[in-house]
């Protein structure tokens, strides 16, 4: 009952707030970020103790800030994708501005394929379609299992509507998938700041531990392709800001596991620059350190 219910959520979501003018629906996702965030339920808990951690100065009204800001940020995500399919080019166009941007038209120009690797911030669904739009390149991501399946069903749709390649990650088996598009020459873009599986990488990050997924690193290796880290936010105006940080090399020696360690972690420094900048727009509201995992539950 529960999952229907939301999937059903999702699909109101999905079929009626794309109907809304967009300031009804910019009004409506602040009113459910403060609603939510007054309520003090888990998720907001959890980013609060993230936030912490990202800004250890803080005392108890600058996180309650910041925590505020960072559940709108997070629920102006929601209503951009759920109106997503109804922006025309010339406004998907208009809503991005990528900083550095040349590492990445430079690395999709050289066809030796490209990842993107990026945290959970801003809207990277937007920063998706403004890569297939803008810059005319079709890429491929993976989605990560949702119940009930019909909701996973409505992701996968939603993303392919909007010109991503979307493989299911189960098992490891999309990583062919996504070494033979890379040696085509493609693109493939990870949200890659999570992973609590026995093969996630142990990084430092701000200064505890916490893992991340070895994928993007062991895809540069096997395929040659760059590995590129980015990190998005809202500025004060209606367009989303972003960087294409520099790019991470695969190491010259080491075995592969080391490579693969060192690289993660060159990754989470670059998200972690990212995340410091602009805190609110950094939508973790799990638990990502090692330490928070061996919390007992409730």
């Amino acid at each position: 009952m529960k999952e229907r219910l939301t999937d059903a959520l999702y699909g109101l979501g999905w079929s009626a707030v794309k109907k809304l003018p967009e300031p009804a629906a910019t009004g409506l996702g602040r009113r459910i970020a403060d609603t939510a965030w007054k309520r003090r339920g888990k998720g907001v808990l959890r980013l609060e103790s993230n936030l912490a951690r990202v800004v250890p100065d803080a005392g108890p009204e600058r996180l309650a800030a910041l925590s505020q800001a960072g559940m709108r940020s997070y629920m102006r995500y929601w209503m951009e994708s759920f109106r997503l399919p109804t922006w025309d080019q010339e406004r998907v166009r208009h809503s991005v501005h990528i900083n550095e941007v040349h590492r990445l038209t430079d690395g999709i120009a050289s066809d030796r394929g490209v990842v993107l690797a990026l945290p959970h911030m801003a809207n990277y669904d937007l920063a998706g379609v403004w890569v297939t739009r803008a810059l005319d390149t079709p890429f491929t991501t993976v989605a990560e299992r949702l119940k009930p399946e019909s909701l996973y069903d409505r992701f996968v749709a939603y993303r392919e509507s909007l010109g991503m390649e979307v493989l299911p990650h189960v098992g490891g088996s999309a990583f062919g998938t996504l070494a033979r598009r890379l040696r085509e020459g493609g693109l493939v873009c990870l949200v890659a700041d999570r992973d609590l599986s026995a093969s996630g990488i142990e990084v430092k990050f701000f200064g505890e531990t916490a893992r991340m997924p070895a994928g993007p690193a062991l895809l540069a290796q096997q395929t040659g392709a760059l590995l590129l880290p980015v990190t998005l936010w809202y500025d004060d105006t209606e367009v989303m800001q972003g960087r294409v940080h520099p790019p991470v090399d695969v190491p010259e020696t080491g075995t592969r596991a080391e490579k693969t360690s060192v690289m993660t972690q060159a990754l989470a420094d670059a998200y972690a620059t990212g995340i410091a900048e602009h805190p609110e727009d950094w939508h973790m509201l799990q638990r990502l350190w090692l330490a928070d995992l061996e919390e007992p539950r409730a």
